[in-house]
């Protein structure tokens, strides 16, 4: 036995494997069995530390559909078991199914996923038995020091016995299902056809469940075995272009998927047209009946011109913030409390209760239920999805990124553009002059006449992000584009 021990924050600076949203993200090559196993490690100590958990606790743990995955469940699996857990393969599942079971079940879970990022990479999402590792909880996780027996692994940093097979237990994926079919009640989509991009997303095969459990006649579409990096901020072109196929050629009433691990939605109309998330967000909140709303400060301001609820609130990106941001409403004893981010996926704080039906809290990205509720919306209202957002002001979002930007470059070129004038230096010849500049995360310019540029460095992937919001779709259009050519010049 060799015993070794490592700093959380070190293990990330030595491995390149990053803590980003809710966990460890990385290269697949540099998240070697060591690395995961010490990763988790860590995040057991913690919730020790903080008396979320007790010897022999169980621990549940899922992933998603990557060819890394089934290896790195089996290293997580192993560093719970070592630390004296049990442990509860949930198989290949959505994050939020997962969430909920953990939720529900008050055990903390861990989720292998890479989320929509390529199959080169993956990563850990962790949960506590409340739900998502808040900011403040990472902060814990990095000054961890973990010991561990490095004869465990081979030179490679690879486990040196065979993983112990598990036994999958599908009650979480079933108990998922389940949620909705009770929510949204027999044949409620009677009479729809909807078209399922099935492409890598894991849950491909629950959402067929779903729609048909609900009396809706579906249609498959490009089911893949190889792992399709889907991400619903930056739709790729051929999707765009098949999903105006598919919609055409099925005579199709909508076309649903999700991203890689499932908590972000996809949704495209009759026209195979997709909804953007940061509409289907308020849509949603809106047919849930919220009365208090949170959301990403690069989200579309529509939120607020609709006047349709009494307390918005805007944080920073990503889901910790947002969790963060409700559980202060709900404190103040607003509610129901609900939030969603550009991506799509939507976070219920409170329990909604709408005639007689209930959904229990789930305080993390869900993808299942934007879908859902705008079909039922748009049944609802005897029109097609296509009409839904005419509902809403004239505002309109578009989202693009620079790949292989890196994080480091974002950061310094953002650094630069320091005030007023130096923002008008870059961007006023294009678009006139600012009017207000907002930090709260990466930059928000806003124009004398409204028109918003965002711009925002990646956290946890080498990209460079670009949101823009205009009173027109074509106009937002046409300025993320000359937003992207500008930045494009920046490398």
């Amino acid at each position: 036995m060799t015993t070794q021990s490592i700093r959380i924050a070190d293990l990330m600076e030595a491995s390149g494997v990053k803590f980003g949203t809710s966990g460890a993200r990385g290269l697949v090559t540099d998240m070697s069995d060591r690395v995961c196993y010490i990763y988790t490690q860590g995040y057991l100590q913690y919730l020790d530390q903080i008396g979320e958990l007790s010897p022999g606790s169980l621990v549940a743990v899922g992933g998603d559909l990557r060819t890394s995955t089934g290896r790195i469940m089996a290293a997580v699996a192993q560093a719970c078991r070592d630390k004296g857990h049990s442990v509860r393969c949930c198989g290949r599942l959505p994050t939020p199914a997962l969430a909920l079971e953990g939720i529900k079940e008050g055990i903390p879970t861990a989720m292998v996923t890479g989320s929509h990022i390529p199959d080169d990479r993956n990563g850990i999402k962790y949960t506590k038995k409340a739900g998502e590792i808040l900011k403040n909880d990472e902060a814990g996780m990095k000054e961890q020091v973990v010991q561990f027996d490095d004869s465990l692994f081979d030179d490679r940093g690879m486990l040196r016995r065979p993983p112990i097979p598990e036994a999958i237990d599908t009650g979480p994926s079933r108990r998922y299902v389940q949620r909705y079919l009770d929510y949204f009640g027999k044949n409620s989509l009677q009479g729809l056809r909807v078209g399922v991009f099935q492409h890598s997303a894991v849950g491909r095969d629950l959402m067929m469940e779903i729609y048909e459990g609900l009396g809706a006649e579906v249609i498959v579409l490009g089911r893949s075995e190889i792992f399709i990096p889907v991400d619903t901020e930056a739709i790729r072109p051929e999707d765009v272009d098949s999903a105006h196929r598919w919609a055409k050629e099925h005579g199709l009433d909508a076309i649903v998927s999700t991203d890689g691990d499932s908590d972000r939605p996809l949704l495209a109309d009759e026209h195979g047209k997709f909804f953007r998330g940061d509409v289907a967000g308020i849509l949603v909140a809106a047919q849930l009946g919220a009365q208090a709303v949170v959301t990403s400060v690069s989200c579309n301001t529509a939120l607020e011109k609709s006047g349709w609820f009494p307390h918005c609130a805007r944080c920073r990106i990503g889901s910790p913030w947002v969790i963060e941001t409700m559980q202060n409403l709900e404190t103040e004893g607003l509610g129901p409390v609900v939030g969603y981010e550009a991506n799509g996926g939507f976070l219920i704080q409170s329990p909604i209760e709408t005639n007689g039906r209930r959904l229990t809290p789930l305080p993390t990205r869900d993808a299942f239920l934007v879908q859902l509720a705008l079909l039922e919306r748009a049944r609802q209202k005897g029109v097609p999805l296509s009409k839904l957002s005419e509902e809403l002001p004239e505002r309109y979002t578009v989202s693009d990124r620079l790949k292989n930007f890196p994080q480091d470059l974002g950061q310094a070129k953002l650094a630069e553009l320091k005030d007023a004038e130096t923002v008008n230096a870059a961007f006023s010849q294009a678009f006139g002059p600012v009017a207000e500049l907002d930090r709260t995360d990466g930059l928000r310019i806003i124009f004398t006449n409204e028109e918003v540029v965002h711009l925002r460095a990646s956290g946890n992937a080498p990209e460079f992000r670009c949101y823009t919001e205009a009173a027109t779709e074509k106009r937002a259009l046409t300025i993320n584009r000359m937003t992207m050519d500008i930045l494009a010049g920046w490398r």
